[in-house]
């Protein structure tokens, strides 16, 4: 027992300390127009929503009604006159939301968020609503990260 007490200052010396947290692309920080495209939803996904009686748009309406509702971003009509294009997508347990510049198309962020299983519609309806807000949630700590020189947006 002693000889395994003797090597715990050893383990601890090996841990390697937490790397520092790497910038945000500054288009994001200083964006101020966003688009928002709906990428669809998988077959799985449909299932899902037509067992709660909800069309293939309702992930990329709740996430419109809510990007409106933050009023962080102005939501425009085309890519071309946007700053970022949100791209929402959503998978049988999972939205995805890609952020892309719309200037060069490249992507510079991508946020998942689960949605939680569940066997009644009004929890399924409930779980969909919940991890659209937990989306726009994540959306708006990555928006407030200081930029490279400490300040936010």
């Amino acid at each position: 027992m002693s000889v395994a007490l003797a090597s715990l200052p050893l383990l601890a010396a090996d841990k390697v300390p937490p790397a520092a947290p790497a910038p945000v692309p500054a288009q994001i920080l200083t964006a101020s127009k966003v688009f928002i495209s709906n990428a669809g939803v998988t077959v799985a996904a449909l299932d899902t929503l037509i067992k709660i009686s909800w069309g293939v748009n309702e992930p990329y309406n709740q996430f419109y009604a809510a990007m409106k509702s933050w009023g962080r971003f102005e939501i425009v009509s085309t890519p071309a006159k946007a700053d970022l294009v949100l791209e929402i997508r959503c998978d049988t347990f999972l939205f995805i939301l890609t952020i892309l510049d719309s200037k060069t198309h490249f992507i510079l962020w991508t946020i998942t968020q689960p949605v939680k299983v569940a066997a009644l519609e009004k929890t399924w309806e409930k779980n969909f609503s919940q991890g659209i807000g937990n989306l726009v949630g994540d959306l708006k700590g990555l928006a407030a990260q200081p930029d490279a020189s400490g300040t936010k947006p």
